[in-house]
């Protein structure tokens, strides 16, 4: 049976790879944001209940 690729190099090619650093996440993790959707929408606006909204 032909193998793919000889045993010599087995476990050796992702030494040989060159290392790319990881581009910069955009989001904040889920638990983070959800956190803050929670300040603005319940505590936010559990101490503006009695208060009017002003339109400009």
């Amino acid at each position: 049976m032909p193998s793919h690729g000889s045993l010599t190099k087995a476990g050796r090619v992702r030494e040989l790879t060159p290392k790319i650093e990881p581009k910069p996440k955009k989001n904040k993790p889920p638990r983070v944001r959800n956190r803050i959707k929670y300040t603005v929408r319940v505590v936010q606006a559990a101490s503006q209940q009695g208060r009017r909204r002003r339109r400009f």
